[in-house]
This record gives C-alpha cells, sequence and structure tokens, in this order.
C-alpha cells in the first residue's frame, strides 16, 4: 500500500513536470530510495540537488513526499509550497500540499488545493475521495456525498470510494447504508482485506459478533501481517467468551511487535480474569515502560500488586495514578484500605474522608447530569471496549479496540528506514562533540562541517592518525587498545628526549583518552597547554574529556541508573518521569564541576569566537544545569556559524520544547531530520 501511494505521487508528477525531470544521477537516486521507502535517505539525496540547483521544483516535490511518509506534515507542505512557486502547474504538488494539509486538520486549505487539481484532473479519482474526506471532518455530508456520488459514477468498481462514503454514512449514524456501501465494496472486490476488516467492526458494534468473526478471519487471511486486524479479532472472541483464542490473537500480536501497547494491555486484562497475575503484572509492566503516562495501566497493576499481597507496589501505583486523577474516589478507597493494611491508620482515615469528600461531590453532579454517569453503569455491567485515546480512568478495566492506524508492522529493522516516525526513540539530545581518530559508520549521512582549526591541527600537530571531530565516537577493538598503549609507550620516550614539546603531550592525552584514562588523559592536556596556552584543541579536548569523566564517575555512584537522559523534561512526553525511569542525577545549578569546563570552553571561545564546537558544548552544560535560554543562544550561535549543523538544530528543538516553546521546537526538529537525525521524527510525532 505505501508502495503504491509512492508510485501514485510519482507518476501524478511525471504528467505535470515531465520536462523538469532530468536524468541526473542522484535525483535518480533519490527517487529509487523514495519508492523503496527509504526516505530518510532520499531526502539526503534530494538535499543535494536542491543545494546545486535551486530553482528546480522537482527534488522539493519529492523532498516533499519522502517527509510527507515521515508524517512530517508541515515539512511536507512547505516543500510542496516551494515547488509550487518554481512551478504553479505542478499538479501533483496541489494534491501532496493538500493531503499534508488534511493530515494537519487544515480542512479548508486541503480542500482548496484538491479544487485546484481538479481543475487540471476533475476526474482524479483519488482527489475525489480526498475531497469527500475532507468534507466529511468539515462535517459538510452533503457536499462530501456529491463527491462520492461523482466518483462511483464515473468509476463503479473503485472500491476506497465504497469505503470512504460507509465511512461517512457511520458518521453520520446511517448503519444500514454503511453497510450497502461495505457490502458492495466486497462484491466488487472480494481480495481487500480492508473492506472485511471495516464490515467486521461495524457488525461488532452491531453486536453481531459471529457474523463479525468470520469478517475478520477472512480479512487476516488476506493480510496475516496486519496487527490490528488480530487485536480486533480478539476483541470479537472475548465477547464470544474464547477467552482461549482471544489470548493467542494478543499473543500472535505480540510475537510480530512486542512493544505493541494495545495487544499487551488487552493480554495484561485478560490474564488478570483468569488470576494469571505474575504475568499479568509483566504485561502491565512493559505497558508503562513503553507508555509512562498510562494511567489506567498502574490501576490495573496496582489492584494486581494487591491481589499478590505486594501493598506496597499496589501503594505506589496508586499515588500515581491519584496524582493524576484526583477527584477518583474510587482510588481513594482502595488506597485507605491499603495503608490500613499497613498500618498506616492516619493516612487510611484521611483518604477515606477524600473518598467521601470526591464521592459526595461525584453524587451531586449525577444529580443535575445523571446521564453520564448511567452510562458508567451500563459500561462496568457489559463487555464495552474503549478507544486508546480515552484515557478515561473510570475505563480501566475495559479492553481496548485497535483502529485501521494502529500497529503498523516495522518492515525494516534498519532505524533509518520505513516509517521512522514509529519507532520508539528516546526524547534525549545529541552527545557533545569529541576530539577522537575514530568515528562510528551511520547509516544516513549528516552533513559535514568544515573547520580551519582542524586543518591547522592535523597540519602542525603531526600526530599518527588523523584526529577528527565527531558527537559518534568509535569504542576500540583489542587491537586498536594495544596499538594505542604501544603508542602511550613511545610517546613517553620522545617526551623524555623531548620535554617542552606541547604536541608530545597532546598526542599521549588523546592515547590516555581513547583506553578511558581520564585522569592521565587530563593531565597530559594541562601540561601541553601549559607548554602552548594557545594550543586551542587542547582546550577543548580537555573540557570534553573533564565531561566524561564527570559522567562516568556519577554513573559508578549511581549504578542502577543507566540510561543516557541528563534530564530534559518535556510537558507530556515519554519519560519524563511517571515511571519512575533511569536518569543521571539532577545537578546543583553552577556546580563546581561544571564551571571549570565552562572556563576551558570560554577560553576556546576567545582564541577563536568562531570555533562552533565550542558553543555546541557549552550548550551541553548549560541544559545539564537548566538554564535552557542560555543553551538555546548558543545553538543558535552555533547554527550561524553552520546553517547546516543538524545535531545543534536538534538539541536546540527539544530544550525549546522543554520551555514551552513548541512551534518553534518543532520547527527545529523538522529541520533535523531534514538534515539527517532519523529520531527526529519520532518526536515530532509524539508531540503533535
Amino acid at each position: 500500500m505505501k508502495k503504491t501511494i509512492v508510485a501514485a505521487f510519482i507518476l501524478l508528477a511525471s504528467f505535470t513536470a515531465s520536462a523538469q525531470v532530468n536524468t541526473d544521477r542522484v535525483m535518480m537516486i533519490g527517487k529509487n530510495a523514495l519508492y523503496f521507502e527509504d526516505y530518510v535517505l532520499s531526502i539526503q539525496y534530494f538535499n543535494q540537488v536542491i543545494t546545486a540547483k535551486p530553482y528546480l521544483a522537482d527534488p522539493y516535490y519529492f523532498r516533499a513526499v519522502a517527509k510527507f511518509m515521515l508524517d512530517d506534515f508541515k515539512g511536507a507542505e512547505e516543500d510542496a509550497t516551494d515547488c509550487l512557486v518554481r512551478n504553479p502547474y505542478y499538479t501533483a504538488a496541489y494534491q501532496l500540499r493538500g493531503a499534508a494539509r488534511q493530515n494537519q486538520e487544515k480542512y479548508e486549505e486541503a480542500a482548496t488545493d484538491y479544487q485546484r487539481s481538479l481543475e487540471f484532473y476533475p476526474e482524479d479519482r483519488l482527489t475525489l475521495v480526498n475531497m469527500g474526506i475532507v468534507n466529511i471532518e468539515m462535517k459538510q455530508y452533503d457536499i462530501a456525498g456529491k463527491f462520492f456520488d461523482v466518483l462511483l459514477r464515473r468509476f463503479p468498481d473503485y472500491t476506497p470510494g465504497y469505503l470512504a462514503r460507509s465511512h461517512m454514512y457511520i458518521q453520520m449514524e446511517d448503519t444500514t447504508e454503511a453497510m450497502a456501501d461495505l457490502n458492495m465494496a466486497i462484491e466488487k472486490d472480494p481480495y481487500t482485506a480492508q473492506s472485511f476488516a471495516a464490515r467486521g467492526l461495524l457488525y461488532f458494534q452491531q453486536k453481531d459478533y459471529n457474523s463479525s468473526l468470520a469478517d475478520m478471519d477472512e480479512a487476516i487471511r488476506l493480510d496475516p501481517y496486519f496487527e490490528g486486524n488480530y487485536i480486533n479479532r480478539g476483541l470479537v472472541k472475548y465477547h464470544l467468551n474464547d477467552l482461549r483464542g482471544a489470548m493467542a490473537d494478543y499473543d500472535r500480536v505480540i510475537e510480530m511487535d512486542e512493544n505493541n501497547l494495545i495487544a499487551r494491555f488487552n493480554r495484561g486484562l485478560l490474564r488478570a480474569q483468569v488470576a494469571d497475575n505474575n504475568r499479568a503484572i509483566r504485561d502491565f509492566d512493559k505497558v508503562i515502560e513503553l507508555d509512562p503516562e498510562n494511567t489506567i495501566a498502574y490501576l490495573n497493576r496496582a489492584m494486581l500488586h494487591n491481589e499478590i499481597g505486594d501493598k506496597a507496589g499496589a501503594l505506589s501505583d496508586l499515588n500515581v495514578v491519584l496524582g493524576e486523577h484526583p477527584d477518583f474516589f474510587t482510588g481513594y478507597y482502595m488506597r485507605s484500605q491499603l495503608k490500613r493494611e499497613l498500618n498506616d491508620l492516619r493516612g487510611a482515615e484521611q483518604d477515606y474522608m477524600l473518598a467521601r469528600a470526591e464521592e459526595s461531590k461525584a453524587r451531586k453532579v449525577a444529580t443535575v447530569d445523571p446521564e453520564p454517569f448511567k452510562q458508567a453503569k451500563e459500561r462496568s455491567e457489559s463487555k464495552d471496549t474503549r478507544e486508546q485515546t480515552d484515557r478515561d480512568i473510570e475505563k480501566f478495566n475495559l479492553l481496548v479496540v485497535a483502529d485501521k492506524g494502529e500497529s503498523e508492522n516495522t518492515k525494516y529493522q534498519r532505524q533509518s528506514r520505513g516509517r521512522v516516525q514509529n519507532i520508539s526513540a528516546p526524547i534525549e539530545p545529541e552527545p557533545r562533540f569529541v576530539l577522537t581518530y575514530y568515528e562510528r559508520d551511520i547509516e544516513v549521512r549528516r552533513p559535514v562541517y568544515y573547520s580551519d582549526r582542524m586543518d591547522q591541527a592535523n597540519s602542525e600537530l603531526a600526530l599518527t592518525w588523523l584526529l577528527k571531530m565527531t558527537n559518534r565516537d568509535a569504542p576500540l577493538n583489542e587491537f586498536q587498545v594495544q596499538t594505542h598503549f604501544r603508542s602511550i609507550d613511545n610517546y613517553s620516550a620522545r617526551i623524555d628526549r623531548q620535554p617542552d614539546d606541547a604536541s608530545l603531550y597532546f598526542g599521549r592525552g588523546m592515547d590516555f583518552m581513547l583506553i578511558q584514562d581520564y585522569e592521565n588523559a587530563l593531565k597530559d592536556m594541562r601540561r601541553a597547554i601549559g607548554l602552548d596556552p594557545n594550543l586551542l584543541v587542547a582546550h577543548f579536548a580537555w573540557a570534553a574529556i573533564r565531561s566524561k569523566q564527570i559522567e562516568y564517575d556519577r554513573l559508578q555512584s549511581e549504578p542502577l541508573m543507566m540510561d543516557r537522559n541528563i534530564g530534559i523534561d518535556l510537558p507530556g512526553a515519554a519519560g519524563s518521569g511517571v515511571a519512575g525511569k533511569s536518569r543521571l542525577p539532577e545537578i546543583s545549578a553552577k556546580s563546581v564541576e561544571y564551571d571549570e569546563i565552562l572556563r576551558e570552553y570560554e577560553t576556546v571561545l576567545r582564541l577563536d569566537p568562531n570555533f562552533m564546537y565550542a558553543y555546541y558544548n557549552r550548550a551541553e552544560i548549560f541544559t545539564l544545569e537548566k538554564d535552557y535560554r542560555a543553551a538555546i543562544a548558543d545553538y543558535t550561535k552555533a547554527i550561524e556559524l553552520e546553517p547546516q549543523f543538524a545535531e545543534a538544530y536538534f538539541n536546540r528543538g527539544i530544550a525549546r520544547l522543554s520551555i514551552g516553546e513548541t512551534r518553534e521546537g518543532l520547527d527545529d526538529l523538522r529541520k533535523a531530520g531534514e538534515l539527517g537525525i532519523v529520531q527526529a521524527y519520532s518526536i515530532i510525532k509524539r508531540m503533535q
């Protein structure tokens, strides 16, 4: 399906832009990468074409397609606009920009783009379908219906048209017409899994579980790799009291994707129902690990902890729930009982009084508007379900239904291919830059940053290996370790003969750093600085090594804290602390340890005010000290010096998100993604 979408966009482009398409090898490689879903790599190739020939429309269009497939809809809209500035008759760009705007809920603007496209191609099926969908979103059902009528009159065998119109009828609560369209879609094309899945869900909503099961079975037979159908079939089996069959479907999903939240949650509920408490707890552990703000999972785990006698664990989980839902009186009753069992009688009494007060408030509200409470009672007495986005704590015992967008199977294990925005990337900044001789390979090429200071150092210091500046330094293998031990011996012998040569101390200091001997590395760098106070790379190396040493020392003092997370706090972001995820300890503002590193970077910048890496690394220190404004200022200066500085854009984006500048932060992350930092797209998707 994804290849079909990309191929459609490429084909549409060829109708209107064939005069501008050239045979340039870079452009062709970019299109090949795009077709084979290597979106991030394709962006890098289109960047090269845009840099060389910024007047061409094609590279902007195809880069927009790649960004669209990565869910960077704003970036796709901007690139499509740039394409249309260069060629206002580029029909495919109107369609693409319309789709990008539609995904940003800019429905009126999307409709304008689709209408413009229809002026060129009035019978384009894809555009007619999208015009119908946009009008459904604006609740203009009469207009949407007219577009579907035109579409299906012209293309009576076009299955997506029937599926889209059935969705419109479901929105209008006309299940009879919706069922008729789904029946027609299946009659026209009995080999499309989506049609059977949609009809199966409609049967499910009508409580015709046997018919629903038959359709779900057929959908899975036609497309055995779409996880959402297994999840929904599990729900159907649950309603048919086939708990073993439901469990088997969730097991199947987790075999395909061990991080599938819905399958983990639903399996946890089913295991709890059959008193398989310990394994149910493990499922909820995984849910909370993947979604630390899922208070419904905390509540279920609290009850399970209580069942197995882990009162402290249950209390801890309930504290999280009540912290997020202070009006959840049932939770206060539960916590009161727990505290009583733990002999905290005073706390138990306080929680009991809080529960009574909140329950009293709820009863007063219920007398004014009893309908929601009546519905809640009916839900508790039935086998109802909830959407994944529904975080109503009162629905804690309901299974989750999967929609068509959930659980898309990741096709590649490579972390830079396919829909990389679906990878659960941690929200943590790009690491500091260091001087080294070895650099890790990276799948997505990033811009190369030129520094005349690095050229000067390599020419003047006469080191054995080429000195590199990178934030992707590679660990040494056994052969390299032995090589650098021998190099230290060689440098030591030369220092005995030439004790006043700063470059020798610098070279030996680099060797000590590479074999993780930070103390001797710092001593040698300080000796090099003493002999040559203007040796900029020695000042920079000392600061970077000292940062490594502090980080290492802190990890040694806190052996359980293994995550490299320096305390970026994003509102609503995974890993922001609800689940107690490991992180480096907070440091006091302006600590002495970091002050000495800051002084070294100030010295570097006094020697060379244009040394961008010093601004970048100093910004990391400011971030550690929670001085986000200062960090943003330094990242901005680094970007001024190097406009393609991908890592600075990425880190500035995270810093801006940390202080609530969401729009600016997302813009920085989009630029970082464009320049090759893959995990930016995951964060963009989550923050949007």
